[in-house]
């Protein structure tokens, strides 16, 4: 398995074990031609959706941990036109899992627990504004947007409610 393809496995692992602690299933679109790597639902729920749903693109890098505050990332024109339709009834974002150069210190564990190295950072890219660019882009993403339980209930709450992430 190539290093790229690890990173794949690692940052859906990754949400799988955030989504798990929320509560949410997961599932894994049969092809990824519509910049969708995973979708996370939420069964039930009291507000105006019923059983929302939020759509991720999912990248991993193992660059340093970013200092600045939002801190850029590249993404391909075809991601970003994709993660920035209004017109889609699923929201998607954007879920950036950082680790450490060396795939050996990614995970740590023993009997007493269990300890995936760094973390994911979300951003919404919808209704941002179309781009000359025709490669990639480069998108800011907010160090306080980190992926965690809390941030992901509070997600699926918004979209539950009709307001999106």
């Amino acid at each position: 398995m190539t290093n790229k393809m690890q990173k794949e496995q690692f940052s859906r692992a990754y949400v799988q074990a955030v989504a798990a602690c929320a509560g949410f299933s997961w599932s894994v679109p049969s092809v990824d031609d519509d910049s969708e790597d995973m979708i996370l639902g939420r069964t039930g729920g009291t507000g105006t959706i019923r059983s929302p749903k939020l759509s991720l693109q999912l990248k991993c890098t193992s660059a340093l941990t970013p200092t600045e505050d939002p801190f850029p990332f590249d993404i391909k024109i075809k991601n970003y036109d994709d993660l920035r339709d209004e017109t889609v009834p699923i929201p998607r974002i954007l879920v950036v899992v950082i680790v450490p150069d060396d795939v050996g210190d990614w995970l740590a564990h023993s009997e007493a627990e269990m300890v995936l190295r760094r973390c994911g950072y979300w951003v919404s890219l919808r209704a941002l504004p179309t781009t000359p660019n025709t490669a990639n882009i480069t998108v800011e993403i907010p160090r306080t947007q980190t992926l965690t339980v809390q941030s992901l209930k509070e997600m699926m709450e918004r979209i539950g409610s009709g307001a999106l992430p």
